[in-house]
């Protein structure tokens, strides 16, 4: 007989499953919409959305004058989902290859036949470019579709599709090489790489914003639908302390010279003598950012070389001697063609016998050894400060990157031979930069102004913020700072070494420097730099220029080389900013003196 089931006790377990189930449901509901309904409304928002990134403006790099250096023009990052555009890589690839440089087709196709649904095909496109390809792209789908009508879905040929942009500004240089090496450049993510793009990428950069957009499944975005926008702070505009127009002269005449003497290369440096602002700051060789450039073009030997200055140290040396009380105008000197220095022989430039040359006649002539018999009456921890409170041995302030601060024997207990060396301009290095300052705080009557490149920043709304430099300090008193201009005014006179670099009207003081350097990597002197500074009007001075050239060829001389350069520059900076002639005379400075007068 059989046994029925027990139709009240099957019944009681299906309801008690179902009321199970249900309240595992109940449970689920209260936990996201009462216990934590926003995480869970916002996970389930950022899985269909989309993120984009808002690149902010880069700051401009302007002049003094507010002429453009460097500026941000739109352009657009060319992107693809590879999920739409592998059925049409081959076509797409066709008309994007030949418009955009640096890749190739077969890359291309590669790149939209991925997995994934997102990469980058291109960067910094121009909009013109990208209109052309979108051009195309439309006017090649125009058949396809005629091909397409009345055709079965499945038997339709894909569309070309799948392309997409982003912003992704580009950085250009409306003036080409005018002070690029200065400038420097940005790479292709927008940052900076060299010169002041790099150093100031931080403030030029800005801060990238964000956008969330919400997407379908096919990563599209849904119009009207919710989206965030956070926007881009851009960054801040940067004023350098150059004149556009002066950098051009000094960047032609620094190329006329080193091509004339067959040098490696040149610089020039011009200062406004008050203010330590730099109005020009001109290398050669150069290079154009707009074109193609290799990665040895992009120092900046203004400040990012050290080399061994020469006789124009001699005027740092004798403001040092003069601000002792150790010489003055009236000082003479009873100089032979040699001097013997810890068994070492160190000659003039020229043979002669002795000479009785005054301390004028020992810069005009550029005499080493009547340097070094002078120098000789200091003590070497004395001199070795002056050479600090010049400014050697030590940053220049600008913060500039690859600097070098040059290299100074440490400490103050030197032998006597590199106090010799050092006084007349060999056995330390400098960047051109350090001299020119150290020359300008001689035109500055005695004051050293540290160096200025970035006079402003700007911000979005055109306010200007002051760059702040360190304070103007005293080196040497004003009356030996005159002391020594005087004896510089000998140096562009007939009699001195440097009559190429009068300017008529102008009473100008100079310096030449000849010195022997270190051919890298021989530890050996066998090359040369050739330079001259100076600043005028001699007696009122507004600039003060430095010309060097290195490893010039053929008869050297800081006069002869660098003396027509400084002579050209100088003479456009005084026309330009209206520098009237004081109408001063050249002295009648006597060099020589008579052993019978003495």
């Amino acid at each position: 007989m059989l046994r029925l089931g027990r139709p009240a006790l099957r019944l009681r377990m299906t309801f008690g499953v179902m009321a199970f189930v249900l309240s595992l449901f109940a449970g689920r509901l209260v936990l996201l919409q009462g216990v934590d309904p926003d995480s869970y409304a916002q996970a389930a928002a950022t899985e269909n959305a989309a993120k984009y990134t808002l690149h902010a403006n880069r700051g401009t790099i302007e002049d003094r004058n507010g002429v453009e250096l460097a500026v941000t023009e739109d352009a657009v990052a060319i992107t693809a989902d590879p999920q739409q555009t592998k059925p049409v890589a081959q076509q797409l690839a066709a008309i994007l290859a030949p418009k955009l440089p640096g890749t190739t087709t077969a890359k291309l196709v590669a790149a939209m036949s991925g997995t994934g649904r997102f990469t980058y095909l291109a960067r910094q496109v121009s909009p013109t470019v990208w209109t052309t390809i979108q051009t195309e792209i439309k006017a090649a789908n125009v058949p396809i579709a005629e091909q397409n009508k009345g055709k079965p879905t499945e038997q339709q040929a894909p569309l070309l599709a799948g392309l997409y942009t982003e912003e992704d500004p580009i950085r250009s240089h409306p003036n080409g090489s005018i002070a690029a090496t200065v400038v420097g450049v940005t790479g292709a993510d927008g940052k900076g790489l060299s010169g002041l793009e790099y150093g100031l990428n931080d403030k030029l950069s800005g801060k990238d914003g964000q956008a969330m957009y919400e997407v379908d499944a096919k990563g599209n975005k849904i119009p009207n639908a919710n989206h965030t926008v956070q926007e881009p702070k851009p960054g801040l505009g940067v004023q350098l302390t150059l004149d556009t127009d002066l950098q051009y002269v000094a960047q032609k005449r620094i190329e006329a010279a080193v091509k004339q003497y067959k040098a490696s290369s040149g610089t020039v440096v011009v200062m406004d003598v008050k203010s330590g602002e730099l109005m020009a700051m001109a290398n050669y060789p150069t290079f154009d950012p707009n074109k193609k450039y290799t990665s040895s073009d992009l120092n900046n030997p203004a400040l990012e070389r050290s080399y061994e200055p020469g006789s124009v140290q001699k005027v740092v040396t004798m403001a040092a001697l003069a601000d002792a009380g150790i010489i003055d105008l009236n000082t003479k000197l009873q100089v032979p063609g040699s001097i013997d220095v810890q068994r070492r022989i160190i000659k003039d430039h020229w043979a002669h016998d002795t000479m009785n040359l005054t301390i004028s006649g020992v810069i005009a002539k550029s005499s080493n050894v009547g340097t070094i018999m002078a120098a000789q009456k200091m003590p070497i921890p004395q001199f070795v400060k002056y050479l600090h409170d010049f400014g050697f041995g030590e940053p220049t302030g600008l913060n500039f990157p690859g600097e070098t601060k040059g290299l100074l024997t440490p400490g103050d207990e030197w032998p006597e031979l590199t106090r010799s060396n050092v006084a007349f301009g060999q056995g330390l290095s400098v960047n051109a930069v350090q001299e020119t300052a150290a020359v300008n705080a001689v035109a500055n009557g005695g004051v050293y102004v540290p160096p200025k490149l970035v006079r402003n920043y700007i911000d979005a709304n055109g306010a200007t913020i002051p760059n702040q430099t360190a304070p103007p300090r005293r080196v040497v008193s004003e009356k030996a700072a005159k002391e020594v201009a005087t004896m510089m005014e000998a140096v562009t006179a007939k009699k001195g070494t440097a009559p190429q670099a009068a300017i008529d009207g102008y009473l100008v003081a100079g310096k030449t420097g000849t010195a022997q350097q270190v051919v890298p990597g021989t530890g050996k002197y066998g090359a040369w730099a050739t330079s001259f500074a100076g600043f005028a009007p001699a007696d009122n001075p507004r600039f003060v220029t430095y010309v060097v050239l290195h490893d010039p060829q053929g008869a050297r001389g800081g006069g002869l080389q660098g003396g027509p350069v400084f002579r050209d520059v100088m003479s456009y900076a005084l026309q330009k900013y209206v520098v009237p002639p004081t109408g001063a005379q050249q002295p009648n400075i006597p060099l020589t003196w008579s052993s019978a007068k003495r």
